[in-house]
């Protein structure tokens, strides 16, 4: 029995940089990091005081007042991304039965600036040892349950289908996306509408990763603080962001003359049980993740033509990810180009997994491999391709994106082009 193939036709993303896959993209191809001080706050109390910010005006992104006043940023930033996604799609989603069309959206830690900023105004600044709840907004609810920001993209789009909400940490981009191509492969839906976001540039977050030292304290050189692979790295440069898909079953998207962008062929995720932030060195656990998905994608590791990794830039993610991808890929892993991102629009979290697909079809529409930022020194333990500080033209037919997270979370995704002779031969 043939399986149903799905396949990426819309793509919608608002990251640091710019709003919008096209400034996305070309921040990517020129190598420019969207790296700053914080902005939004005084960071001056925190260890680490860096951040990739957006420069976002959600009305002028045509939100209405009453959805500014109703959303957290990070809603605000999904619907955004997803309206674009839809648009790029080109379907009318009113010609489905809207049973058949669903949501799946990824978040870490949901409406973290909403919550830090009424927590403020409930506690008069912290001052009210039994907060005041009459002076909460009246959508406070929605900032405490993640579960709001799948029901506004289903609002805005008229799904009826099976609508989730995926928090697995860091690997939340990748694991929503994961979970709506299998919906599509065993037959509950037909569209699905999937990606995550996160906003989580506030007081509380800073505090969290002060706490255990994860985050950079490069404080004096912003644009240069997210150095993944490098021998210099000290930890990772918080984000925010969002990545929202369209995804359809391979023949339906061709009957009604869709654009393909990419085919999700593999998806995997594994879990180290092993530590609550710690990762083994051996990366064992990613490596099965990588497996798994090749052997789903009915793949060899030689047909992968480029890496996009995690690479938060932390120095145990880093080596980690680079012993998984040697144990998984053999040699062909020093043959392959390798990068992160995260160089240049910071760790957004759980919507990093998401705006990492984004920058992999990307990589496959235009057959360019975007660079790791800021790569001068590299890691002697780390020595594969990692393509630094310049984007390099290359035929990328086959990528392979991966996602770590604390928990011991570990997920991988292999997306190709559909036409490729590799991708065709896999179907």
């Amino acid at each position: 029995m043939m399986r149903r193939r799905v396949v990426i036709t819309g793509m919608g993303v608002v990251a640091p940089g710019g709003v919008g896959t096209k400034n996305f993209w070309k921040l990517l191809c020129e190598g420019r990091t969207a790296t700053r001080k914080i902005s939004t706050f005084d960071p001056s109390p925190f260890r680490s005081r860096v951040a990739a910010e957006i420069d976002f005006d959600a009305e002028a992104n045509g939100l209405e007042p009453q959805e500014i006043r109703r959303m957290d940023r990070a809603a605000q930033l999904a619907l955004v991304a997803a309206r674009e996604a839809v648009a790029d799609s080109g379907i009318d989603i009113g010609r489905f039965d809207p049973y058949r069309v669903g949501i799946t959206i990824g978040s870490a830690v949901g409406a973290t600036m909403g919550l830090d900023a009424e927590y403020r105004v409930v506690s008069n600044g912290g001052r009210l040892e039994r907060v005041d709840h009459r002076y909460a907004v009246p959508h406070l609810y929605d900032y405490f349950v993640p579960s709001s920001f799948a029901a506004e993209i289903a609002w805005a789009v008229g799904a009826e289908g099976p609508s989730t909400v995926v928090s697995t940490g860091c690997t939340s981009g990748i694991d929503s996306v994961g979970h709506a191509v299998e919906l599509i492969r065993e037959g509950s839906a037909d569209v699905m509408i999937t990606g995550a976001t996160d906003a989580p540039i506030s007081p509380i977050t800073l505090a969290c990763f002060d706490a255990i030292k994860a985050t950079t304290p490069r404080n004096d050189d912003p644009e240069h603080a997210s150095r993944p692979f490098d021998a210099t790295r000290d930890g990772f440069v918080l984000g925010e962001g969002s990545a929202i898909f369209v995804l359809e079953e391979f023949e339906a998207a061709k009957q009604r003359g869709a654009r393909i962008l990419a085919e999700i062929t593999g998806y995997a995720a594994r879990c180290n049980a092993f530590h609550m932030t710690g990762l083994r060195p051996d990366g064992v656990e990613m490596a099965e993740a990588i497996r798994v998905a090749l052997e789903e994608s009915r793949m060899n590791p030689e047909a992968i033509d480029y890496i996009n990794a995690h690479g938060s830039g932390t120095k145990q993610n880093d080596r980690h990810e680079t012993a998984a991808f040697k144990r998984s890929l053999g040699q062909h892993a020093y043959r392959t180009p390798v990068s992160s991102i995260k160089s240049m629009v910071g760790h957004s979290l759980g919507a990093i997994g998401s705006i990492e697909i984004a920058a992999s079809v990307l990589a496959i529409q235009h057959n360019v491999v975007p660079p790791t930022a800021n790569l001068h020194n590299r890691d002697p333990e780390c020595d594969l391709d990692y393509v630094p500080r310049i984007a390099r033209d290359h035929r990328t037919d086959v990528v392979l994106t991966v996602g770590s997270g604390f928990g011991g979370f570990q997920s991988a995704m292999l997306l190709a082009d559909p036409s490729a002779p590799m991708a065709r031969s896999a179907a």
